[in-house]
């Protein structure tokens, strides 16, 4: 297992929303970054989380962090274990009253989680080695994001829930 650090969120050329994963370790521009495939309401939590931002209401994962927190356990680890046919696997490692707990999670709900929480991200050997791309090839930062991120942010806090009355 390699630790990584979200390097950023980004848009692939069909416009698709990528979570750019890169080792502690390596340098800028140096090195592999692994890119995961996500949706776009994913990538917009994750975005807000990074920015350090909140919704004005809770958000699934802030839900899912207020839940732990009740409980009394804390995100422990999260870890992207495995990639098969295209599909990524991540688990969710607890720490809890009872001992630890491991759950099975999407890697774009984990990473979003990671990253409210500030829990160590971990991505296995084998996975890095099969999917990840040479960081070069990375742009590091899109504009449109940082656009479409507060577009968003503005429709969350002018939105009305009468808004979606039929």
């Amino acid at each position: 297992m390699v630790q990584v650090r979200v390097l950023g969120v980004a848009l692939d050329a069909a416009r698709q929303h990528i979570v750019l994963l890169k080792p502690l370790a390596d340098e800028t521009g140096e090195g592999r970054v692994l890119p995961i495939w996500i949706g776009e309401q994913e990538a917009t939590s994750i975005l807000i989380a990074l920015g350090g931002d909140h919704a004005p209401r809770p958000l699934t994962l802030d839900l899912m962090v207020a839940v732990f927190g009740s409980l009394d356990a804390t995100v422990e680890r999260i870890e992207v274990v495995r990639i098969e046919e295209g599909t990524f696997y991540a688990l969710l490692t607890l720490a809890t009253p009872a001992g630890p707990i491991v759950l099975d999670a999407r890697p774009s709900d984990a990473i979003g989680l990671a990253v409210r929480v500030d829990a160590p991200l971990h991505v296995a050997d084998a996975v890095m080695d099969e999917a990840g791309i040479p960081a070069e090839m990375v742009e590091h930062h899109d504009s449109a994001d940082d656009e479409k991120l507060e577009e968003f942010k503005k429709f969350l806090d002018e939105v009305d829930p009468e808004d979606f009355q039929g």
